[in-house]
């Protein structure tokens, strides 16, 4: 049964009685657009029912038997979640509302659980103290990881995508390259000395270094015109794991508490990503595709090599020298290493329809197994 709520700005909130993750999805997105305090005007008395589906949900998608289901819902609803707090709207929306934060928390914290899952245990504590020498330890471990060389790239990507493929490659990508220079600003709140020195210069060249047509975001979405990607195809187009990489990305950024981990997770992304980029070109150049939705790519082969030793030397050995920040940089490493992995697995099982993937299964890392 659904039933509705006035709104003193022509808003209907509906109030969906089923706690089914589909329907408690659906509820709370009517909430996005709705004014904050309106929102919690109106579903104080319905607080335990919201708390009660929520925790339902994530509970399911950990153990129940439509885990699949549940995982995909509460990953969507997240995004759904920071597509709003992540853009200047132009309405009213439940920004600020005390219920809304409340299901966010529990969907973070939930998501953050899940991945501490596929850390092996006690890795993070056998890290070495000494910054430089706990550097190389990181970089040791993702270079041995699944991640670091994914056959997803290496193979599919370079040798067999086709245009479509590459379009579909472009709007999942987007969760993350998309808005990297808003991660970038996010993260630096806080920070000083060589640190906020190398983010913002980081962030500067994600600026095309002031010149407007040079932005790396607009750039990208230059990819978006060689494709004809519509907002409305992007997030019909998102896996689970799609939506919790993006998720993953915004949520290290967006706390100060989880700094470390940030830093650790884009640590990682600047340094993963000219190896895979490189496979892209190959691609666009192999399909003689228009090379104006090639530059975001060509540029950043260079550019995040450089980024990712300004990272490592001005951003990981300062912060490095407590266990706190060690054992976060490391965190947040692994969670980039070990969801990437998950998210590339399974893109190369939807690239490759039935194809055997028992061999490649074989040869994942115990490191932290997806």
């Amino acid at each position: 049964m659904e039933t509705q709520l006035p709104s003193t700005d022509n808003h209907t909130v509906p109030t969906i009685r089923r706690t089914d993750a589909a329907a408690l999805v659906e509820e709370v997105s009517s909430w996005l657009t709705v004014d904050a305090d309106e929102i919690d005007a109106k579903f104080l008395g319905e607080r335990s029912r919201v708390v009660e589906a929520v925790s339902e949900m994530n509970s399911a998608a950990v153990t129940g038997p439509d885990r699949a289901d549940a995982h995909y819902h509460q990953q969507l609803l997240l995004s759904r979640i920071y597509q709003t707090v992540m853009q200047i709207p132009d309405q009213p929306t439940a920004e600020g509302s005390v219920l809304l934060h409340e299901v966010t928390r529990m969907l973070e914290n939930a998501t953050l659980a899940a991945e501490d899952a596929h850390l092996e245990p006690g890795l993070l504590e056998s890290a070495p103290t000494e910054p430089k020498q706990f550097l190389s330890w990181l970089k040791q471990l993702v270079r041995k990881h699944r991640a670091f060389k994914h056959p997803y790239y290496t193979d599919f990507i370079n040798r067999e995508a086709q245009r479509e493929d590459l379009r579909t490659y472009v709007i999942q990508e987007s969760l993350i390259d998309g808005r990297f220079d808003d991660f970038l600003a996010m993260m630096q709140i806080g920070t000083a000395g060589a640190s906020k020195m190398e983010i913002a210069g980081n962030y500067w060249d994600e600026m095309g270094n002031g010149d407007p047509e040079a932005v790396h975001t607009h750039l990208f979405n230059k990819i978006y015109e060689v494709f004809d990607v519509r907002s409305e195809d992007l997030e019909a187009a998102m896996t689970t794991t799609d939506l919790h990489s993006g998720n993953l990305a915004v949520l290290l950024c967006r706390y100060r508490h989880l700094y470390p981990e940030a830093v650790g997770f884009l640590g990682m992304t600047e340094w993963l990503a000219p190896d895979r980029f490189r496979n892209v070109v190959r691609a666009w150049e192999r399909l003689g595709l228009p090379e104006v939705g090639i530059t975001y790519h060509r540029l950043h082969i260079t550019i995040d090599s450089q980024h990712a030793a300004g990272w490592f030397h001005n951003v990981v050995i300062p912060s490095a020298d407590t266990a706190y920040m060690r054992r976060g940089i490391a965190r947040g490493a692994l969670w980039r290493a070990n969801s990437s992995a998950r998210h590339l697995d399974e893109r190369l099982d939807l690239a490759r329809p039935g194809a055997d993937r028992a061999a490649a299964a074989a040869e994942r890392t115990p490191v932290a197994a997806g």
